[in-house]
């Protein structure tokens, strides 16, 4: 009997500790502004320069790229956080006057302009945390064309402003600045994401929020045809590859091509299929060695043994934007052995500075060549703004800022912007030429060839020059 007692008095102590347990978490989890279950899951947002998500996006209240900060631009942001757009304008400008190639601060300096007049508000997310190079390339893009819109009266006599995210490049927190955006319902239009493995993971959440979503720089070819809201201004994987494709087989006359992608990259596996279909149906051979950059065993220096051994006329290159620098590796181990070729990802100052001879003759598939359209105002445009010459993500992202502030003409609603995109009465001069854009979302447009040959006219001793 006592025993009973005592198994009684046991479960009832249990209970009563699982109670008091259960209801200090929750007090916890209340008073501490934390969801447990995301913690749980690894979610709990926290970026990469640290506090919560919402330190992620910025209207001109915080710096978000910390590298260009200077004190102006400071007491600028700290002014626009407060409220006085006065003293912000004055603090951004005289920033630019200095750090005039800062698109952060042109973007805060028009922002600041619209506070106190009726505006049209959109958003651009950019890896700042994650390719900093890259994301200041589309911000540029987006800054110059917002500038442009701005000074010309704006869009039916509303100026443009642009909230600017950092999603790291990262799928997860391009998701999270996603639902962001879409429940802000004063946002427009989003410019992004960089990455297709970004802009993949968020534009389910843009198409079924009603938010358009143009990506500048998204390539792979399952971005086609997500929904009607989800548009790009960088030509497909399938231009690309079809194009470099072509070239290869018919005027390099290479038939037996290795090929180096990156496994960890959506971009770089898209291309590298499309660009097979190309290679096959035009009569040429894929080299069957497998080559990864992202591999943990990745060796340049054995792979061209193994490519050459295998009979491999030439070589291409498809690496992740990050990675980079292997696909160079490899084109050093190389030393002009195989013939090079490569994806749109090697259009970068970087290839040039630090390939120099090792990449002298690789023909590339590329978005944009300041060169391709004679008689264009962008470069020289973006010269006089920024000091120098910009590449092909700044003139996407331009593409995509312009061609939604002319739709923003026609309607300056979410659902309006979508129906003036698809629109085959609309027609947008951008930078890489006429801006339409196909059912499928897909920018209407090819890619251009370049190959890289010595120039006296690059600080590198070569440049990138339009076949």
């Amino acid at each position: 009997m006592n025993s009973q007692k005592e198994i009684k008095l046991l479960i009832l102590s249990l209970l009563c500790t699982t109670a008091v347990l259960g209801l200090g978490l929750w007090v916890w989890n209340q008073f501490s502004g934390n969801n447990l279950t995301s913690l749980i899951s690894g979610n709990s947002s926290q970026p990469g320069n640290g506090g919560s998500q919402s330190q992620r996006i910025s209207l001109g209240g915080k710096i978000l790229v910390a590298a260009d900060t200077s004190a102006d631009k400071e007491a600028g942001v700290q002014a626009f956080a407060k409220g006085d757009f006065a003293t912000a304008s004055t603090k951004l400008k005289s920033s630019l006057q200095k750090h005039r190639n800062d698109p952060e601060s042109l973007i805060y300096f028009n922002n600041s302009q619209t506070k106190n007049t009726n505006s049209l508000k959109i958003a651009v997310s950019v890896p700042i945390g994650g390719n900093l190079d890259v994301a200041k390339e589309i911000l540029r893009g987006v800054a110059q064309a917002q500038d442009e819109v701005n000074r010309s009266g704006g869009i039916n006599g509303k100026l443009l402003q642009v909230a600017i995210a950092n999603d790291d490049n990262e799928a997860n927190q391009a998701q999270q600045i996603a639902k962001q955006f879409v429940q802000d319902k004063s946002i427009l239009a989003v410019v992004g994401h960089n990455s297709s493995n970004a802009s993949i993971a968020a534009a389910p959440i843009y198409q079924e929020g009603g938010l358009v979503m143009i990506s500048p720089s998204s390539t792979a070819q399952n971005l086609s045809g997500i929904g009607n809201y989800i548009f790009r201004t960088v030509p497909s994987n399938g231009s690309f590859a079809a194009s470099l494709a072509n070239y290869t087989i018919k005027t390099a006359r290479k038939n037996n091509i290795a090929i180096c992608a990156d496994s960890k990259s959506i971009d770089t596996q898209s291309f590298k299929d499309e660009f097979i279909k190309g290679i096959v149906a035009g009569g040429g051979k894929v080299n069957p060695t497998n080559c990864d950059v992202a591999a943990a065993d990745f060796n340049p220096s054995a792979l061209i043994s193994q490519f050459i051994s295998s009979g491999a006329d030439s070589l291409v290159l498809a690496p992740h934007v990050d990675r980079i620098n292997k696909a160079l590796d490899l084109a050093a181990a190389n030393s002009g052995k195989l013939t090079l070729f490569a994806s749109p990802t090697l259009y970068t100052f970087q290839t040039l500075q630090v390939g120099k001879s090792d990449v002298n003759g690789l023909v590339l598939a590329i978005p944009w060549h300041p060169q391709a359209i004679p008689g264009n105002p962008f470069p020289q445009n973006a010269v006089k703004l920024w000091g120098g010459n910009v590449n092909w993500r700044t003139a996407t992202a331009y593409d995509a800022t312009i061609a939604i502030a002319k739709g923003l003409q026609q309607d300056s609603t979410r659902d309006g912007l979508e129906k003036a995109l698809h629109s085959p009465s609309l027609v947008a001069n951008g930078a890489t030429g006429r801006i339409q854009f196909l059912p499928s979302g897909d920018r209407n447009g090819t890619a251009v060839l370049v190959k890289i040959q010595p120039s006296n006219k690059s600080a590198t001793g070569y440049d990138f020059m339009p076949l």
